[in-house]
């Protein structure tokens, strides 16, 4: 198993029981002691979880997102034909809002040697745009989140409400029919909401495990995207409602 896969199965595995001794998590995983001792100073370091003589206790409560440098290593491979879709559905001279997240990281890397101006959300992708030599770099105000760097607050707000983007590329923690698009944090789910406001055209990016949850806060119903793109694993049923709902629903 690689250490990125057997990272999130401990984070999981903790989190579902609470606390978790090393040789059960050794038991579960197929590594060695020694090897989920490691795993498990990595994740404390992460804020993920506390380590006690012998095993750990999660400090991830229920509706907690895990930290950014654990899922930015998740599901990678998957992520990047996402964001290849993505980059796709875009044609070059167009204006971009492009939203905070693992998922839309990739997105920005995608797009990285395209003739495109485009506005992150994140830090991290501001980051990985400077100096990309064809593309028009816009960096909105605000306040960044600790770990995700996410831009927030009234600057961010005030950059969206100042402009109009051809597309919006939104991630999400959770996306069903029936309770739209949702994210964990308030203020993040305020400037999802601002950007899909500023944009004529809303393209959600989600792993397929994302379409079966609901987040706390609210960013919009589904009928308000135009295109959900995901992966294989996404539940049909969930795809098939969003479809019903009239958006178009892509799976790489």
């Amino acid at each position: 198993m690689a250490s990125t896969d057997r990272l999130t199965q401990i984070t999981d595995a903790v989190r579902a029981a609470g606390r978790i001794g090393v040789a059960e998590l050794a038991g579960l995983t197929g590594a060695s002691e020694m090897t989920i001792r490691r795993d498990l100073e990595v994740l404390a370091d992460q804020g993920v979880v506390e380590r006690y003589r012998g095993g750990a206790r999660s400090l991830l409560l229920r509706g907690d997102e895990p930290p950014f440098a654990l899922r930015a290593r998740e599901g990678l491979e998957t992520k990047r034909r996402i964001a290849a879709e993505v980059a796709g559905l875009i044609a070059d001279g167009e204006s971009v809002v492009l939203d905070s997240g693992t998922t839309c990281l990739e997105v920005a890397g995608a797009l990285e040697q395209r003739r495109l101006t485009v506005m992150p959300l994140s830090l991290h992708a501001v980051n990985a745009l400077t100096g990309a030599s064809q593309l028009t770099l816009l960096v909105p105000g605000g306040r960044p989140r600790s770990g995700e760097l996410a831009l927030t607050g009234p600057l961010t707000a005030a950059s969206l409400a100042a402009l109009r983007f051809d597309t919006a590329v939104i991630g999400c923690c959770g996306l069903t029919a029936k309770g739209g698009l949702t994210a964990y944090d308030l203020d993040d789910a305020a400037v999802k909401h601002a950007a899909i406001a500023s944009a004529r055209r809303v393209i959600a990016v989600a792993e397929g495990a994302k379409l079966s949850r609901t987040a706390l806060a609210f960013v919009a119903p589904a009928a308000g995207l135009h295109a959900v793109v995901t992966d294989e694993s996404a539940p049909n049923d969930e795809t098939d409602a969003l479809a019903t709902a009239g958006v178009t629903v892509r799976k790489v």
